[in-house]
């Protein structure tokens, strides 16, 4: 699984860590014990990102959740080389 962040170049470097671990289900007191923050300054952090606007996305390839098999993805592979020599 990879966590990516859209619009991330419009955070700062703090906003982007508080981001990140928020998203990833840490709590606030966790977060503000991690980066040597307070509490209120972890959310006054979030609550600027959130303004800014970013979006996750969670990008998890499909062989992790066993949605593929061996046999589908080379039939897969095979239908686009027939497409693409036809």
């Amino acid at each position: 699984m990879k966590i990516e962040i859209r619009g991330v170049e419009r955070l700062s470097f703090r906003e982007r860590q508080v981001v990140t671990l928020k998203e990833m289900g840490y709590s606030t007191s966790r977060i503000a014990k991690q980066l040597s923050l307070s509490a209120s300054t972890i959310n006054t952090l979030f609550s600027r990102a959130r303004s800014k606007g970013y979006e996750v996305v969670i990008v998890i390839p499909g062989h992790n959740l066993s949605l593929f098999g061996i046999d589908d993805h080379g039939e897969e592979e095979g239908e686009e080389q027939s497409n693409a020599t036809g």
